[in-house]
């Protein structure tokens, strides 16, 4: 009987230490993880105030807490051009 448990024991220990069964315990782990992080209470939306959600820019934030917001400086006329084609507009702008 005791005899029995021991090469259990044994089987066990082995099979533990095949690739396989390692792989499948990292995926299973990495599987729980995943879906608690993606699913926790944590990551639900978030109702804002209306004076949070009514400026849709930073900008517009800064205007209405007084702030001045000033343009970037223009590029340097020693400044090489950028590598590579040209970016074509945009096909469908977002007007606000």
């Amino acid at each position: 009987m005791e005899r029995n448990r021991i090469r259990n024991r044994i089987a066990i220990d082995e099979a533990l230490r095949h690739p396989g069964v390692i792989a499948l315990i990292v995926a299973g782990l990495t599987i729980a993880a995943m879906l608690l992080v993606d699913h926790g209470p944590w990551s639900r939306a978030k109702v804002q105030p209306a004076h949070v959600a009514m400026y849709h820019t930073t900008g517009e934030a800064a205007r209405a807490a007084g702030a001045q917001v000033f343009p970037t400086d223009p590029r340097s006329r020693i400044e090489p051009a950028r590598p590579g084609p040209k970016t074509s507009s945009t096909v469908n702008p977002v007007t606000p």
